[in-house]
């Protein structure tokens, strides 16, 4: 039986101005598990914080897509200090969510509540955009987000992604935002 492993080498690096968007290491968990619990960042996802559990199986998810699929989601550090901005990439979550986001990748991004509102997450967006129209065969990308979001909502508009469809997802309005490839960022 051969075993795949998992090294944070083989995920690409993307370089912005300020951020560096890395694979994930072990070392990261505890940053990650801290912006989770942190209800300031969850109150658009889910609406509660997340546990130390809950936190560990994404951060397993986000792994295993690398391994799996060939993409996944990134670190976002300071390139200057290494400090834990946050986390972007892209993920098949198998969502129950009408319509389908099947055979389309979904494009997500976190930060901590200390990077909130210095452009980090458009400065990763377009980064993460940029390389997934060149790795995606059919090159289309979704996200859904909280329609009182309304700070995500301009990120993904500045980087090309135009709402589609009003959805429900676990009960809670959804909208939902489709990107074509080489869509122009405002």
């Amino acid at each position: 039986m051969s075993v795949i492993a998992y090294s944070p080498a083989k995920v690409p690096v993307l370089e912005t101005e300020r951020l560096k968007l890395r694979g994930h290491r072990l070392d990261d968990f505890a940053q990650c598990a801290a912006m989770w619990a942190d209800p300031v960042v969850t109150r658009y996802i889910g609406g509660k914080a997340f546990t130390e559990e809950e936190s560990w199986t994404r951060f397993l998810r986000y792994i295993g897509h690398w391994l799996l699929l060939g993409f996944g989601y990134w670190v976002a550090e300071e390139k200057g200090s290494g400090k834990f901005v946050g986390e972007i990439g892209f993920a098949d979550y198998k969502r129950e969510l009408e319509p389908s986001l099947k055979g389309m990748p979904e494009i997500g991004w976190v930060l901590a509540s200390g990077a909130h509102g210095r452009g980090y997450a458009t400065e990763a967006v377009r980064a993460a955009v940029e390389w997934g129209d060149g790795h995606f065969e059919l090159g289309r990308t979704a996200c859904i987000i909280a329609p009182e979001n309304l700070a995500s909502i301009r990120v993904a508009e500045k980087c090309g992604y135009r709402e589609w469809q009003h959805a429900t997802y676990k009960g809670r309005p959804t909208l939902m935002f489709v990107r074509e490839p080489g869509a122009s960022s405002l």
